[in-house]
């Protein structure tokens, strides 16, 4: 196999990479708060041929590096998660949120063959679960617990009939015999966006080892920080993907694995022609 094949096949998976990422947010268009990723390259390493044996003429006249440079293909280098603000849509339902506040995420519990971990997500479309004793859970729309300022699962008291949402991310519920209960809904600001591993059910997560750093890589919002929340009732955010610009993204990155095939099919028609010399 020539260099060209070999620098064209390396092209070819990591542009499959990308139509996979086009494909995945185009899907989730009308997913509730759902962040697009964007695709960006970087070059594998690159061979260096000097062809100025003479010292004394190296640089002059020149404009570019000296040497002539062959690489061996492109790699995926980030698949960077875009956190820009998606439309809000009014759904005047009371237990319907959406974060206004870029980078702002909220705390859910979700239970995985590890047991339960702290999961992130945008999607505020709560829901309201019996827990027993005359309680119910505040849960996702996958039944998953949706915590507070203290990483605890949020209940209330069964007879709950009204909710307002207060100042700094607090919840107040309002019971059938006029009595309230107020709780802080369990929301983080993450700094590094690129740490976020999306995992499906509109979830993401961040690696253990971005936990270890704390304080750098995030920030739950609550105490002095209860102040950065931005939050609002009766809407939901709508995902940030752009279909046309999508489409027209996926539409190049075909282009290009048509281009970086047709390399291949060339090459092996040279070799042919070689091999056919008699």
């Amino acid at each position: 196999m020539n260099r060209v094949m070999i620098t064209a096949t390396n092209t070819l998976s990591q542009l499959q990479k990308q139509m996979d990422i086009h494909a995945n947010n185009m899907a989730n268009v009308d997913t509730t708060g759902f962040k697009r990723r964007e695709a960006s390259f970087g070059e594998l390493l690159v061979q260096q041929f000097n062809n100025q044996p003479a010292e004394e003429l190296m640089g002059v006249q020149r404009m570019t590096p000296e040497g002539v440079r062959q690489g061996v293909g492109a790699k995926l280098a980030q698949a960077k998660l875009v956190s820009t603000q998606g439309s809000l849509k009014s759904t005047d339902r009371a237990l319907d949120f959406a974060l206004t506040g870029e980078g702002q995420y909220f705390r859910i519990l979700q239970q995985t063959e590890n047991g339960a971990e702290i999961r992130y997500t945008r999607d505020g479309s709560f829901h309201l679960t019996p827990s027993g004793n005359n309680e119910v859970m505040l849960v996702t729309g996958n039944g998953d617990a949706v915590l507070g300022q203290n990483n605890e699962p949020i209940t209330f008291s069964s007879d709950v009939n009204q909710f307002t949402l207060l100042e700094q991310g607090r919840l107040q519920a309002q019971t059938a015999n006029g009595g309230t209960q107020t709780v802080n809904l369990g929301i983080t600001v993450v700094h590094k966006p690129q740490y976020l591993t999306q995992i499906g059910e509109n979830m993401l997560s961040l690696p253990a080892e971005a936990e270890m750093d704390g304080i750098d890589i995030y920030t739950d919002l609550a105490g002095q920080f209860s102040g950065d929340i931005s939050l609002s009732q009766g809407v939901l955010e709508q995902s940030n993907v752009d279909l046309s610009k999508e489409m027209t993204d996926l539409m190049n990155t075909q282009r290009s694995y048509q281009f970086q095939s047709r390399s291949i099919t060339m090459a092996d028609q040279m070799m042919s022609l070689i091999n056919g010399i008699r």
